[in-house]
């Protein structure tokens, strides 16, 4: 029995040396027999190349993940972008979902992608959430259950696997668990009348993996361990007749890290199954087989979680890739065209309040909205209509739910404008008031800021 193969290393890409800077780590990686790896960055023909050369180097079949909640573009340079989840979900249209959960899945496998880490079945109900917010299809939990359907029956026919994540649920956290063990204290009974109700829709429609978050929940292991390492909460999740895969979130958070111990051998005597981005891949596997050779209830544990990955595997390689998906420009236009009624002079001045600046990796450029104004020959400068564009996403580590206290002072600093542009949910739009006429863009992805750019172009007077 390899009990390495329950474990998934990371591959990062980086722009000075690309994927070679990981030669070593996927060396050991595929010579311990690992049962997959999660990718993230890349231009899409560098990953396809990658992808392809893991696979056939690799002894026994992989599974390649990726977070991909805002599409394969999320992550792989050439890829469509998608908007995040609240976006998708605010325009009342389930097909969306769906057309995004196939896109999403279509361009991942184009690629050698064939594990999404998507959809989000969090429920946004906590406004001092740092990490959650948009990433959810909102509060409302039927909603949010119909929206995760929808999201995985588009990804199944596109052609891969999906992942309801975070289970039992990241919403009501005040505190991102990259850096700390947040604690919820809700009452079970209302749990399972909220949190838990997208994560039943999603094994109903038939979910191929569910993500555990490192958060703790006292009515639900009074123990107080995090979802990863708490046995009542993983039975809780089988006993909802969930039979796929359960794997951990980044076992590289301080979620799960708290108590300073490897949490590999506890997580899987638990009761999870993949090992998801452990900080010490050899290490980690060291572990799962000390523990494996010295306690036969562990080897058991392990083996039935190896039968678990094989169907895994199997379902993977027979999920016909899809074809086609989203006109992503389209959508992002469309989600625009309630914006304020507006007329805008030339030039244009733009008075960037960025508060993304924070957090454990590069918020990307906040320039596109200007690039895309010149490149339609909009001049840029003073003279004309002030626009503000307020950018707040949550982000890893960041550590707030709402603009901080530079952001804010770059806000009202920019009184007067003539429009403010949000690059953020809608909970945030108060924060610019009192505020010109507002127009909600969601999110800082290249998709959107491009659609603000042909708004704007569009109101020139």
């Amino acid at each position: 029995m390899n009990v390495a193969r329950l474990v998934v290393p990371s591959i990062r890409w980086r722009d000075d040396s690309g994927f070679d800077h990981e030669a070593s780590g996927i060396d050991a990686a595929l010579a311990a027999g690992v049962g997959g790896f999660i990718v993230f960055g890349g231009p899409a023909e560098r990953v396809a190349a990658l992808t392809a050369d893991l696979r056939a180097r690799s002894a026994t079949p992989l599974l390649i993940g990726a977070d991909l909640e805002r599409g394969a573009g999320q992550q792989f340079a050439g890829l469509r972008e998608i908007p995040p989840p609240a976006a998708l979900a605010s325009l009342g249209d389930l097909a969306v979902v769906e057309a995004a959960g196939f896109t999403t899945a279509v361009d991942a496998r184009s690629v050698g992608v064939d594990w999404v880490f998507a959809p989000v079945a969090d429920l946004d109900v906590e406004p001092e959430n740092p990490i959650v917010q948009t990433r959810a299809f909102g509060g409302d939990p039927a909603a949010v259950a119909k929206a995760v359907t929808g999201w995985i029956r588009g990804a199944a026919a596109g052609g891969a696997l999906g992942c309801a994540k975070h289970f039992p649920g990241h919403g009501r956290t005040t505190r991102d668990s990259h850096d700390h063990l947040c604690r919820v204290e809700t009452p079970a009974d209302i749990l399972r009348a909220t949190d838990l109700v997208p994560f039943a829709a999603a094994i109903e429609a038939g979910v191929d993996s569910v993500m555990t978050c490192h958060v703790a929940f006292g009515s639900l292991d009074p123990v107080g361990r995090p979802a990863t390492l708490s046995p009542p909460i993983l039975q809780l999740l089988r006993s909802m007749g969930f039979v796929g895969l359960i794997v951990s979130d980044a076992l590289i958070m301080e979620g799960v890290r708290a108590g300073g111990a490897d949490p590999a051998v506890a997580a899987l005597a638990a009761g999870l199954d993949i090992l998801l981005y452990p900080p010490d891949p050899a290490a980690t596997i060291a572990a799962l087989r000390r523990a494996v050779a010295d306690d036969p209830r562990f080897a058991a544990t392990a083996a039935a979680s190896l039968g678990r990955l094989d169907a895994a595997l199997g379902r993977a390689a027979s999920l016909p890739a899809g074809a086609g998906g989203l006109d992503v420009a389209g959508l992002a236009d469309r989600l625009l065209a309630a914006g304020p009624a507006v007329r805008l002079e030339a030039p244009i001045e733009l008075i960037v309040a960025d508060d993304d600046l924070d957090g454990a990796f590069p918020a990307s450029s906040n320039r596109i909205v200007a690039e895309t104004l010149s490149a339609l020959g909009v001049p840029l400068g003073t003279g004309g209509s002030r626009i503000l564009l307020a950018f707040a996403e949550p982000r890893a580590s960041k550590g707030r739910g709402g603009f901080g206290a530079r952001t804010l002072a770059t806000i009202a600093a920019a009184d007067p404008c003539d429009l403010a542009v949000a690059f953020t949910g809608p909970r945030l739009m108060a924060a610019l008031s009192p505020a010109p006429p507002t127009l909600l863009a969601w999110h800082r992805q290249r998709l959107m800021q491009e659609a603000v750019g042909r708004w704007l172009a569009q109101r020139l007077g």
